[in-house]
């Protein structure tokens, strides 16, 4: 099968995050160890997790691109949702791990940790990889409407935020270090974890939010109002209603029924069922549309007064 290049574009992108979450869980897990900073094992539990998101991203994108089938006639847009709501999962479990060894170490009398220049430097060469990725990621995703690649561009950008953090908390180890009457800066590293773990719930959650949304077919705030109003500009339209809309991945359906003059001709109620096409598809680009137009009887008056025009 010849692929497009949206779907080329897609899986380059989620390619390019495996390699961009090995190199950082790689660096981080090394340093993580060789330092003993909390905050930097828990940027490496949190890389961990991000590889294996972006594998299911990957593996996401690839299926998603397949067309509809006997089976799927709707496509298989839907993995893209149950891959960025496994993504949440594992970050949520992630800052299970993180918190409980945060509490440990702020209980525990002391806890050395080494702050080197080298933890320092891994930590800002992981942001840059991060921005740099999640950029990319952000641009495809919005580009492809693919919620699995914006839920693996989320998760590089908290991986920026929770970097920052980490470096601040190596900071306040480093200012214990030089200065003995700072002692209680060596919890610094710690505290520093908890913020991480805290800023990854809120975004684990709310992606969850999001995907199981896409997953119960929750239609795009104001779409179906949107479409209604386009509809109803068209003059043998007498009334627009039942508009739904859904999403599969990156792909709209949207049904909906109008009222049209029972008296005119088939092929005419055709033609306008595809201008009806026309004009839902710019409130949703691409989106597959089914029109069921219903017969009423239209006073000769409405029939041929002026209404509202619309290009054809």
């Amino acid at each position: 099968m010849r692929l497009g290049a949206g779907q080329v574009e897609t899986r380059t992108a989620a390619l390019s995050s495996i390699a961009a979450a090995v190199a950082v869980t790689g660096l981080t897990i090394l340093v993580g160890l060789w330092s003993g900073s909390l905050g930097i094992l828990a940027e490496a539990a949190h890389a961990g997790m991000d590889l294996l998101a972006a594998l299911a991203t990957y593996i996401a994108v690839r299926v998603s691109g397949k067309p509809p089938d006997s089976g799927h006639p709707y496509g298989h847009g839907k993995i893209e949702h149950l891959s960025a709501l496994f993504e949440a999962l594992l970050l949520l479990v992630t800052c299970v791990w993180i918190i409980r060894e945060s509490v440990a170490r702020l209980a525990a009398q002391r806890v050395l940790v080494d702050a080197s220049v080298w933890t320092f430097l891994v930590m800002m060469v992981s942001m840059v990889v991060e921005v740099s990725r999640s950029r990319m990621l952000y641009r495809v995703a919005a580009k492809h409407r693919s919620q699995a690649l914006e839920a693996d561009a989320l998760h590089f950008q908290t991986h920026i935020w929770s970097s920052a953090v980490v470096i601040l908390g190596l900071a306040g180890v480093r200012l214990a270090t030089w200065f003995p009457s700072l002692g209680f800066f060596q919890k610094a590293d710690a505290v520093a974890a908890l913020l991480v773990a805290g800023l990854v719930i809120v975004v684990s959650v709310r992606l969850g939010i999001r995907t199981l949304e896409g997953l119960m077919d929750t239609s795009p705030l104001g779409a179906a109002e949107q479409i209604k109003a386009k509809v109803e500009t068209i003059r043998e339209v007498m009334d627009c209603h039942a508009v739904r809309v859904r999403h599969s991945g990156p792909n709209y359906f949207v049904d909906l029924h109008i009222t049209l003059d029972g008296r005119q001709p088939l092929q005419d109620a055709h033609a306008v069922t595809e201008r009806v096409e026309q004009l839902v598809s710019e409130v949703l680009p691409g989106a597959d549309v089914t029109v069921h137009p219903e017969p009423t009887v239209v006073p000769d008056d409405r029939s041929q007064g002026p209404g509202p025009q619309t290009a054809a």
